[in-house]
């Protein structure tokens, strides 16, 4: 019965006041775990998004063919501050835009994809030159 009792006991003041301190500092570690998964998995990588769109929109140049936030594609006639305009057919159709509504620039995206092709080939060839000469 004493085991009992000592079970149910209340705990004092002193020990009240340890527990909610406890409590509430885990509640606030966990408050600002849960602020920077929020921010490393949410915000970072949609800031790092805008970042690049808007470095394709600062690039862009007469020539790139373009797809625009609506779908239409076309090759980029002159370029403004703010405005493009673009040619859509073989019809010589001109439209102007907003550079805000470019999507993708294809033109960009074939030259890095180019680049990328010509560094592994020339990692390659290095690699084989480097094995080529530690047999020799």
């Amino acid at each position: 019965m004493a085991l009992f009792r000592t079970f149910l006991m209340m705990p004092t003041a002193a020990e009240g006041a340890e527990a909610g301190g406890g409590s509430m500092i885990s509640m606030l570690i966990m408050l600002v775990a849960v602020f920077a998964v929020f921010y490393f998995m949410m915000i970072r990588p949609e800031n790092k998004k805008k970042k690049e769109q808007e470095e394709l929109r600062n690039a862009l140049k007469k020539g790139d063919k373009i797809t625009t936030i609506g779908g239409i594609m076309g090759t980029i006639v002159s370029v403004k501050d703010d405005d493009i305009v673009i040619e859509t057919s073989e019809d010589q159709v001109r439209m102007e835009l907003k550079k805000w509504s470019v999507m993708t620039n294809e033109t960009a995206e074939a030259d890095k994809k180019k680049k990328q092709e010509e560094a592994k080939a020339e990692a390659k060839r290095r690699k084989e030159e480097k094995a080529a000469k530690k047999n020799l």
